[in-house]
């Protein structure tokens, strides 16, 4: 009964919830609406996120310690993919702010209490698989181009990237490979936590609703997706700091962008995809 209620959550039926037609402009006020909650106690919100960039930090070290340069990028970059799972207790305070309920820094860890908490960790699971994937790609692409002998030092490895012709034919496709894994993701949990958190419907039927989210709002999502690559980028300059402010906005964003994009059960009027 377990995997069932991860597959078909507590109804025992896969569900689809109805999905709207949004504009470019939506996206914004998201973003804008995420910026209020943030605002609201953001130093509420900072503490909750200073694990993304601390963990940043980690794996940078570790990587660079470990004589593993290559996928120093594919590290930090992949790293991203995993942040639909640092956000889902910001997905909690947005839900219990939006209800006109207390949103303590606490009440993130709601989550654990959800109905929909083995859905979440099969999704997030997944993700995890999706990173370790990106990872044993980004590895594969540098032994084909240069061997599987690692550079001797960080000046010895950035000339092989950026002075040699193999070194931009792998930036090129190793991008390439990323934006990929990239959408996938996008496409995947754009709005599958949120949808979990809100209703029990199953890791199937989020991932579902989320794909035909985006494929029903193509350029929205191409959007958003956009903004939160460049966020992320702006965010991990200088050492990951920046992500302490720019994940919690996000993350907040990324709950009213949900709610523009399904529409809640009792309103299933109007535009039914």
């Amino acid at each position: 009964m377990t995997t069932f209620h991860v597959l078909a959550g507590s109804s025992t039926t896969i569900e689809h919830p109805v999905v709207r037609k949004i504009g470019v402009a939506d996206v914004f006020d998201a973003l804008r609406l995420g910026w209020q909650d943030f605002n609201a106690k953001p130093s509420h919100y900072v503490f909750l996120c200073l694990i993304y960039p601390i963990a940043g930090v980690v794996l940078a070290t570790w990587s660079s310690g470990a004589n593993m340069l290559p996928i120093l990028y594919p590290l930090a970059s992949g790293f991203a993919l995993l942040g639909p799972v640092a956000a889902i207790g910001l997905y909690e305070i947005s839900r219990r702010r939006e209800m006109g309920m207390n949103t303590s820094w606490r009440h993130a860890f709601d989550v654990r209490r959800s109905p929909a908490l083995p859905s979440i960790i099969a999704l997030a699971f997944m993700l995890f698989v999706l990173f370790i994937a990106w990872l044993l790609v980004a590895q594969s692409l540098y032994v084909q181009m240069f061997g599987d002998v690692p550079p001797a030092s960080i000046s010895a490895f950035a000339n092989q990237v950026f002075g040699t012709e193999q070194g931009w034919n792998l930036i090129l496709v190793g991008n390439a490979v990323g934006f990929v894994f990239a959408v996938i993701v996008l496409s995947t949990v754009v709005v599958s936590f949120p949808l979990l958190l809100d209703r029990d419907v199953g890791a199937v039927a989020a991932v579902e609703t989320s794909v035909r989210a985006t494929l029903t709002n193509p350029v929205p999502v191409a959007v958003w997706g956009l903004i939160v690559a460049g966020g992320l980028v702006v965010g991990s300059i200088p050492v990951f700091v920046g992500l302490a402010v720019i994940m919690p906005i996000l993350g907040h964003a990324t709950w009213h962008l949900y709610r523009k994009l399904v529409v809640a059960p009792e309103t299933k009027q109007g535009a039914a995809i």
